[in-house]
């Protein structure tokens, strides 16, 4: 007699779940965690500029074996925006070799963030540059004609920013630019070059740009990218030509770009932005307005607590001073246009 005899042939067998054989499968069965590698071998490197997702990095500045790497971006910082000029943190693959390429994995502590937004009402910054400590403000004293409210704009951006100002007002043969100038009279700390087709004051600029990280700003058509390229020759930024109907000037820089200025008394680095029409300060703390005015603050402070520095504030000194002409009419009125802007935001 054998165990077979025992075994009921129309009985189902009877399973239960530990009768099942589950495949390991270690990757599915390991743990999530949000800790990731400290990357303590990697590189810090400057970045040069982006196109479609890569970036252009510079691996040990400075030193014999400098060289140009491409890069992506980590996944972990896929919500964190990598612009020109800032100090990012690279591994992988850093040779700078045809066809390699690197990983930013982080982003050194910025000095100083230089933004904008698509208007005043739109509270979403747009990061431009990182790092730099001067904004060149490029403006043509006419083709196209000066606009002096959106060099306020980029004034009070930069020193919102915490980034010295500096101006060149281009094209002076084609009109006296001191009409324009006036304007930015009480600002004694903006230092102003004027550059013509047979002067060009690119010795002079050149010092300024020394031992700094330079941004340059202006309108499209005023001659920024020529000045880029008579500056950095071997920039090859593209130029162009003002519309003789529209009186606009064309886009021709379309990205932004690190380019490193060599001129007699050192180096530099000179930063290109393409042309804008407008520049929105939506991000902007409107009690820092009127501080890119030092020469109306100082009269601001003979006015009432509270003062809004609007046309129909009552006792304001501006206004007052205005009235008096011991102050600018002009300049006041792009004060209080720039005020009446952020008059509603949910901080004033």
């Amino acid at each position: 007699m054998s165990w077979l005899d025992d075994v009921d042939v129309d009985e189902e067998p009877e399973f239960d779940e530990t009768d099942v054989r589950v495949r390991p499968n270690p990757k599915a069965n390991r743990p999530r965690t949000k800790r990731r590698p400290a990357h303590e071998d990697a590189t810090v490197a400057r970045v040069l500029g982006v196109d479609r997702g890569r970036y252009t990095v510079l691996v040990d500045e400075g030193l014999p074996g400098e060289r140009e790497v491409s890069a992506v971006r980590a996944r972990e910082l896929r919500k964190t925006p990598i612009v020109t000029g800032d100090r990012a943190r690279v591994v992988g693959d850093t040779s700078g070799h045809e066809g390699t390429l690197g990983r930013i994995v982080g982003i050194e502590e910025r000095t100083s963030l230089l933004r904008r937004s698509a208007d005043d009402t739109d509270q979403v910054e747009r990061v431009i540059v990182a790092n730099a400590d001067q904004m060149l403000v490029v403006v043509a004293a006419a083709d196209p004609e000066p606009r002096p409210r959106l060099v306020d704009r980029y004034l009070v951006a930069a020193l919102d920013a915490g980034i010295r100002p500096l101006m060149v007002v281009t094209k002076t043969d084609l009109a006296d630019p001191d009409p324009f100038l006036e304007h930015f009279a009480g600002l004694e700390e903006l230092r102003v070059f004027r550059s013509s087709r047979d002067v060009a004051p690119l010795a002079e600029i050149g010092e300024a740009l020394v031992g700094h990280t330079t941004v340059f700003v202006g309108h499209s058509g005023v001659g920024k990218s020529t000045l880029v390229n008579a500056l950095v020759p071997s920039a090859g930024r593209a130029t162009g030509h003002v519309n003789e109907v529209t009186g606009r000037g064309r886009h021709t820089s379309s990205s932004t770009v690190s380019l490193r200025y060599e001129g007699e008394g050192g180096s530099g680095w000179v930063i290109d932005t393409p042309g804008v029409r407008s520049f929105g300060l939506g991000h902007v703390d409107p009690e820092n307005i009127l501080r890119a005015y030092p020469d109306l603050l100082a009269v601001a402070e003979d006015c009432p607590r509270g003062c809004t520095h609007l046309p129909d504030a009552p006792d304001c000194a501006l206004n007052e001073a205005v009235t008096a002409g011991s102050l600018p009419a002009g300049r006041v009125d792009s004060l209080q246009r720039l005020l009446a802007t952020f008059k509603d935001k949910q901080d004033w």
